[in-house]
């Protein structure tokens, strides 16, 4: 059977329209009932990547996740909420993007998701991974991600946000580990999406991110949500939503490469409203796909800042705060003469900095050669 990936338009965050949206939404899956039976432990996965206001599209709306508190609660479900942030303390993040005040406000649990535990996922990338406990203990996981542009992966949404299942440090450990290889490290968020194995994802698409995501794009009104029991099926549509290409699109791209069923549209089938009712005017995709016109290994390495996309430093905006240098997987990143300075010879192209910076200061500075197909891409076919 075709995977189920259900559609409904929902035109603003306010509270009744969040509500009946999801209701309708969720109708022709099951409801909610469908997910979660009276006394089961619920945990919430939202997309909390930063301390920044729901206004700023970065992470998922307050709003979604108070409806879904609310729908899990009424399903009997004892519901807790919880997600690993890029930087800074869980609780402190949730507090500022406003999903603090609703847990509290519904009586639910905030997970701090705190503890790991060794898990081994079923798989070619890495034989042993560090989740969670929250997410192992829990009997349902709901995921709640973002739809968002990624400057590493191209997008991110119901896969990429189980990212969020590892906790702290590990995610840059498990960046350096993958290095510059965006195939690989886009069939490891595939295995770890399979082993975590959510029992729902329901996307906030009402407004997502476009350009220089996942934390410093700009907010794009889409008003939509979308929901489905397989990730990679809500991605697919999720990306046929805002006419993200494949091949811009890392996780769909390698998930097709390795024959996984759902990520291609004609695999899924969709209910509720039409997909094309729903498409916005424009989506602004990210700025970091790579060319490399099938040049050999060698050739590509000694080409890579022409190839690709790099993170560059707008000193004009960068309060010289250390936290990129911090949090940098490779340790490309260094304070000097009161500079932020990028040794490119060991960065990875992961955009961590740029993913964590509070001050917009990591640009994104695209090579000669990807620039010049970028543009002849643009150009009008002639005939």
């Amino acid at each position: 059977m075709k995977p189920l990936v259900s559609l409904r338009a929902a035109t603003s965050y306010d509270r009744a329209v969040i509500e009946a949206a999801l209701v309708d939404l969720l109708a022709p899956l099951g409801g909610m009932e469908a997910f979660v039976r009276p006394g089961q432990k619920v945990l919430l996965k939202p997309n909390l990547l930063s301390a920044k206001a729901p206004e700023k599209a970065v992470t998922t709306h307050p709003e979604i996740v108070r409806a879904v508190i609310r729908m899990a609660q009424q399903a009997g479900g004892i519901v807790s909420v919880g997600d690993s942030p890029g930087v800074g303390s869980p609780r402190h993040v949730a507090a500022r993007c406003g999903i603090l005040e609703v847990i509290e406000e519904t009586g639910a649990t905030f997970a701090p998701f705190s503890e790991s535990v060794k898990v081994r996922p079923k798989g070619a990338t890495f034989h042993e991974l560090e989740i969670a406990r929250d997410i192992l203990e829990a009997e349902v996981i709901i995921n709640l991600p973002k739809l968002k542009t990624h400057q590493m992966m191209g997008f991110t949404c119901a896969v990429k946000n189980l990212f969020g299942a590892v906790v702290g440090m590990r995610k840059p450990r498990l960046h350096l580990q993958a290095g510059t290889d965006k195939a690989f490290f886009a069939l490891m968020l595939l295995e770890l999406a399979e082993h975590v194995r959510p029992a729902l994802s329901i996307v906030d698409a009402v407004t997502g991110m476009e350009g220089d995501g996942p934390g410093s794009g700009d907010p794009v009104h889409i008003g939509a949500l979308l929901a489905g029991a397989d990730p990679l099926a809500v991605d697919t549509v999720a990306a046929d939503l805002v006419l993200m290409p494949p091949e811009q699109n890392w996780p769909q791209k390698i998930a097709r490469q390795t024959g996984r069923y759902g990520s291609r549209i004609a695999e899924v089938e969709t209910v509720g409203d039409a997909l094309e009712s729903l498409r916005p005017g424009s989506f602004r995709p990210s700025k970091t796909a790579d060319v490399n016109f099938g040049l050999p290994p060698f050739l590509k390495n000694r080409l890579r800042r022409s190839l690709t996309a790099l993170p560059a430093v707008d000193l004009s905006r960068c309060e010289v705060c250390g936290l990129c240098v911090k949090h940098c997987p490779p340790e490309a990143m260094t304070l000097a003469g009161g500079r932020l300075q990028i040794d490119y010879k060991r960065c990875i192209g992961c955009f961590c900095c740029q993913e964590l910076c509070p001050h917009g200061a990591l640009l994104t500075r695209q090579g000669l050669l990807l620039r010049l197909s970028r543009f002849l891409q643009k150009r009008p076919k002639t005939t």
